[in-house]
């Protein structure tokens, strides 16, 4: 059960995570600049609870290694084990982490005039943080280092693809409005950097895949045999965006009602599948590679 709890908070953490940096790069970059406020406060609620989830998801996960390290669940909540969770590599990281979370949380109450810009910088970091630990933060020295900032490029790419997938259906239905010349910009805009997120988490994700596993075929493993639906689920995403993208956006150009309805569907089935790969990626922290 306490290894279930672990997983389920890796699992909203990761997502609630990605949902704030997603918008928070439409406010700041994808959207052209006429509608940049006009996303900012469609955003806000869903990021302040998405923020929420996050760093009451991260303080838990800290709480939740001491009961994994010690005795159960009589320890979740010792300080003396916080402590010792505190000397580990994980504690020592994860800290920061749980300050990076408060720190964004603070700040999208708050909602200061360059809110968007500081939540892209402070959800950066936490995803930044984020490489420090699990099986990319195992191996020391060049090989370390390597492996942590490719982890870091494969969250990153991830966190923009996945996260920005919400806004796409939120920019659809403006694009009915007298917005629409800018919704329809912002959805290319993203559609174009999509191939650069996309390109990025395959090839970072082959990277981490081709060092850790060690050249070996790890198929015969729970989490060779949890990597491999990953990846068909992922390229299954590779294939929905690319339908939208060369198939759908040119007829929605021509205001076709049903490629929009199409394109809706098909983004939230995209956004879905993501969520089960977060879930898969959730529990990897709980095997051992190969």
């Amino acid at each position: 059960m306490l290894t279930f709890t672990w997983i389920a908070l890796r699992f909203i953490h990761f997502t609630a995570l990605m949902l704030v940096f997603g918008c928070a790069l439409y406010s700041t970059w994808l959207a052209p600049f006429s509608i940049r406020r006009l996303m900012a406060r469609r955003f806000l609620r869903l990021q302040q609870q998405a923020a929420t989830c996050s760093f009451i998801s991260a303080a838990l996960m800290f709480a939740v290694q001491g009961g994994l390290m010690g005795s159960g669940w009589q320890d979740v909540f010792s300080v003396p084990v916080w402590g010792a969770v505190l000397q580990t590599q994980f504690g020592g990281v994860w800290l920061w982490q749980i300050i990076l979370a408060f720190v964004t949380l603070a700040v999208v109450l708050i909602v200061p005039r360059n809110l968007p810009r500081l939540l892209l910088i402070l959800t950066l970091g936490q995803l930044l943080f984020l490489a420090g630990v699990g099986h990319a933060a195992v191996n020391d020295g060049v090989l370390g280092g390597l492996l942590k900032t490719n982890y870091a490029l494969h969250l990153i790419c991830a966190a923009a693809w996945f996260g920005g997938l919400l806004p796409v259906i939120y920019c659809m239905r403006i694009a009915k409005s007298r917005w629409r010349e800018q919704a329809i910009d912002t959805m290319m805009r993203f559609s174009r950097y999509g191939h650069v997120f996309v390109a990025g988490v395959l090839l970072t994700g082959i990277f981490n895949l081709l060092f850790i596993s060690g050249f070996t075929a790890p198929w015969q493993t729970v989490y060779g045999q949890l990597l491999a639906l990953k990846i068909v689920l992922v390229l299954l995403m590779v294939a929905i965006a690319l339908t939208n993208r060369y198939v759908l956006v040119p007829r929605m150009r021509e205001e076709n009602h049903r490629a929009n309805l199409w394109f809706i569907w098909m983004t939230q089935i995209e956004w879905g599948i993501g969520g089960v790969v977060l879930a898969i990626v959730s529990l990897f922290a709980t095997l051992e590679p190969f």
